[in-house]
């Protein structure tokens, strides 16, 4: 699969200066834990489930989470189990995402002549709610197995977590399939100020000894605020909200460093896809939108409260968080367009990393200063995000790729 291939050919070719590459479910964890970019939770219940991920795909959905933990009631857990079979069963029966071998392998020209292409799919994961759902699963699957990237654990705790890794890490051996794990953050010891560091600390050693393993660590910032009895409104950011933004900023510092240490961190899920009443002022200037002639689509995203998903999704980036949850397939389009890699940044960071011994120097943009050594883990996820998002072309703004990804 790859970013932005809903996206007509030749406009594709006008919007970036260097194109997205094609990745797969198989490729290393570096690359898929940035591109799994906006993650579609979708809640086990579904009843055409298999329908929905064939066309969340369409919409350029990558990553998608089938959910059987706080999305499903206590009671419907036994039928959203046998439904994600099902549904799991009907798209690997139908060839799902699959030219040959594996998924991607058409777009990679890596076809082998094997049954004909069936519909072409997300990145998949189950989120359970108990250890042992992971091995049951993978046996109840069968060869539909094959489709599933990993599983999201929730409520990650140093003291729950273990049995979830060990029933990840058994259930790959004895399968000799690889399952990759996303861990949680949302316990209430994870925002209580008395008991985060040391759950934090406990959690990033108990991560170590399963590296291999773990994908990305994701923040489950709706369990966060309930410890407090709050629910952010939709014209306010998770960084407005202080209890919730403090526990993030320590979940980046302990489990997001850049020194070979840390993981990939997701941004927080963004649950609003409808507009009510306001209180604030849109927060989305109007002089980008007029000068692409897109006042348009300025109103369409404030009307669905996008503007607010947009703030937090810049705000997630200079926060060190890459990719966001979210619930609806209309958000996908702003988080995507926001992680393209602009030309501005793209010309910094490459003239960063050909730069060895330190220094600083101007960018090619003349507007800033680049100093080699500090901005060097900077310049060097930046590339990652490039790799699999993609460079925009020069003059090519955010506006033109979000109204490009809107389009259906």
């Amino acid at each position: 699969m790859r970013h932005f291939d809903h996206i007509d050919i030749g406009h594709r070719k006008h919007l970036f200066y260097r194109h997205p590459r094609p990745f797969d479910r198989h490729d290393d964890r570096d690359v898929l834990a940035v591109a799994l970019g906006a993650t579609l939770y979708c809640p086990g219940t579904r009843p055409s489930l298999e329908h929905d991920i064939v066309k969340a795909a369409r919409r350029g959905v990558a990553s998608m989470v089938v959910c059987l933990e706080d999305a499903v009631a206590d009671a419907d857990v036994p039928m959203a189990e046998a439904n994600t079979v099902r549904a799991f069963r009907e798209l690997h029966d139908r060839g799902a995402g699959a030219a040959g071998d594996e998924p991607g392998d058409a777009a990679h020209g890596r076809g082998n002549g094997g049954p004909r292409r069936g519909p072409d799919i997300p990145l998949l994961f189950i989120r359970v709610r108990a250890a042992e759902q992971i091995g049951d699963l993978v046996d109840r699957l069968g060869p539909a197995a094959d489709l599933v990237s990993g599983f999201v654990l929730p409520k990650f705790t140093a003291a729950a977590g273990g049995a979830f890794l060990d029933a990840l890490e058994d259930t790959a051996a004895r399968t000799g399939r690889r399952l990759l794990a996303m861990p949680v953050i949302e316990s209430r010891e994870a925002i209580h100020r008395e008991t985060r560091a040391d759950l934090l600390q406990d959690v990033a050693r108990l991560l170590a000894k399963h590296r291999d393993r773990v994908l990305a660590v994701r923040l489950g910032a709706t369990d966060l605020s309930a410890a407090y009895g709050l629910r952010r409104p939709p014209d306010l950011t998770i960084y407005d909200i202080r209890p919730v933004a403090d526990a993030i900023s320590d979940v980046v510092n302990i489990l997001g460093r850049a020194d070979g240490t840390g993981y990939v961190v997701t941004g927080p899920v963004w649950e609003y896809f409808s507009a009510g009443e306001r209180m604030f002022k849109p927060q989305l200037r109007q002089s980008p939108f007029e000068r692409q002639r897109a006042t348009p689509l300025r109103e369409r995203l404030i009307t669905s409260d996008l503007d607010g998903l947009i703030r937090e999704v810049h705000l997630d980036k200079a926060n060190g968080l890459i990719g966001k949850t979210v619930i609806h397939p209309s958000h996908v389009a702003a988080v995507h367009a926001l992680s393209v890699v602009t030309h501005e940044e793209y010309c910094d960071a490459a003239d960063i990393l050909q730069v060895t011994g330190g220094g600083a120097m101007a960018s090619a943009y003349a507007n800033k200063m680049n100093e080699a050594k500090p901005h060097r883990a900077w310049a060097e996820r930046l590339m990652m995000r490039a790799r699999v998002f993609g460079v925009a072309a020069e003059g090519v703004t955010f506006v033109e790729l979000l109204e490009a990804a809107s389009r259906r």
